[in-house]
């Protein structure tokens, strides 16, 4: 059975940093791209960054541009996305999700964590 497990969210002043880890059990990460999107209540989910299988230019939204980085950790079968300069609007419930490829919608993805929440005070 397949599992992706987020972890590391919490509450985090404006300006700190956070690092999201997404866990796989199941699966290899590493044959896989991996996604985060964000989910804020009332909005739809969107993509965050995805990184592709062959660890070539991860994407990112506008956004979140210059602050976050998606990285693999494939000895422990685990993705990152350390967070850095945090903002209000960037309070999401976040989610990793597994794919053969990098895509920016969310229906597509065969594979998906529980979420996570992250908060950061306005």
């Amino acid at each position: 059975q397949v599992q992706l497990a987020e972890s590391g969210g919490g509450l985090v002043q404006p300006g700190g940093s956070l690092r999201l880890s997404c866990a796989a059990s199941g699966l290899a990460l590493e044959d896989y791209a991996v996604a985060w999107f964000r989910q804020a209540p009332g909005k739809e989910r969107k993509a965050v960054s995805c990184i592709s299988r062959e660890d070539i230019e991860p994407w990112y939204a506008d956004d979140v541009k210059g602050r976050f980085t998606i990285s693999r950790e494939n000895a422990n079968n685990t993705v990152h996305l350390q967070m850095n300069s945090l903002k209000a609007a960037d309070t999401a419930v976040y989610f990793c999700a597994a794919d053969a490829r990098c895509w920016v919608g969310a229906r597509v993805y065969d594979y998906w964590g529980q979420g996570i929440q992250v908060t950061v005070p306005s």
